[in-house]
């Protein structure tokens, strides 16, 4: 990779198939009954909410069926769940966490 090349970033939209990287870790430590995200020299622990939608990303749906299938669970409106899941998963994405 050439040193001068500007680095890209990926931009989330809701057509976005996120997924977790091969070398991400999604787990559930039942003995202390939390979810963490295990990446390589990092550990994550995302919020209850931050799990829902990391379980959802898996490379084949979408951001907006991700965000749709949660308003429906949790009975709340469909564009702030959208909005609040590009947020967080954009943030993933510049992290290395979430591929898009």
């Amino acid at each position: 990779m050439n040193a001068d090349a500007p680095r890209t970033r990926t931009m989330v939209v809701p057509a976005s198939k996120p997924g977790l990287p091969t070398h991400i870790k999604l787990r559930h430590d039942a003995g202390r009954g939390r979810w963490h995200v295990l990446a390589p020299e990092r550990v994550f622990e995302p919020d209850p909410i931050a799990v829902e939608i990391l379980k959802r990303c898996d490379g084949a749906t979408s951001v907006e069926e991700i965000a749709t299938a949660l308003a429906k669970e949790y009975n709340a409106p469909l564009q702030e769940i959208l909005a609040d899941t590009i947020s967080m998963l954009q943030e993933l994405s510049d992290k290395g966490v979430v591929k898009a």
